[in-house]
């Protein structure tokens, strides 16, 4: 997979401001939620450095149900509360594991996965997903990549209509 990373700023500040306009533009007028959170998750890819897995899982009844990604295999169905997007789902809010083996109940889908960022996805004040991205890196995610990957969750949840998915709302 071609990495496009090198096409950002080296800061992290610079690169999340550039991915966000970028994002706000790619998603402008389109609302089908599985177009995107593909061009989501393949733009989120190739501006991150240093990872591994970015992309989503979505409420499906009583679980989270693997969606739109970028990386390797993953799990296809995460129970609520269980690992660390079930954790994130169900506490609603951010959840940074600087080394996943130290989580517990972790869910190694990916064995050379060692830190993850876990982000709540809202609509109508109800958590509809999680936007999930993995780091073979220890302690990859700090708290710039809190503060700015929730910022282009909100720009995601705001160009979806979450009512076209059957369970989520």
């Amino acid at each position: 997979m071609e990495q496009t990373a090198y096409l950002y700023p080296e800061d992290k500040k610079g690169m999340y401001a550039l991915l966000q306009k970028q994002m706000k533009a790619v998603l402008d007028g389109e609302h089908h939620v599985i177009p995107n959170l593909a061009n989501a998750s393949a733009m989120l890819n190739g501006a991150l450095q240093n990872i591994n897995w970015a992309g989503f899982y979505l409420r499906h009844g009583n679980e989270l149900l693997l969606g739109p990604f970028q990386g390797k295999l993953a799990c296809v169905h995460i129970a609520f509360g269980k690992g660390v997007c079930g954790t994130a789902y169900s506490r609603g809010e951010t959840v940074l594991v600087k080394d996943v083996h130290q989580f517990p109940g972790h869910i190694a889908c990916d064995c050379d996965s060692n830190s993850e960022i876990v982000v709540p996805l809202y609509s109508h004040q109800q958590v509809v997903g999680v936007l999930d991205i993995d780091s073979p890196l220890l302690a990859r995610f700090d708290e710039t990549d809190i503060q700015e990957l929730e910022e282009l969750a909100r720009i995601i949840e705001d160009a979806c209509d979450w009512s076209e998915l059957p369970g989520i709302l």
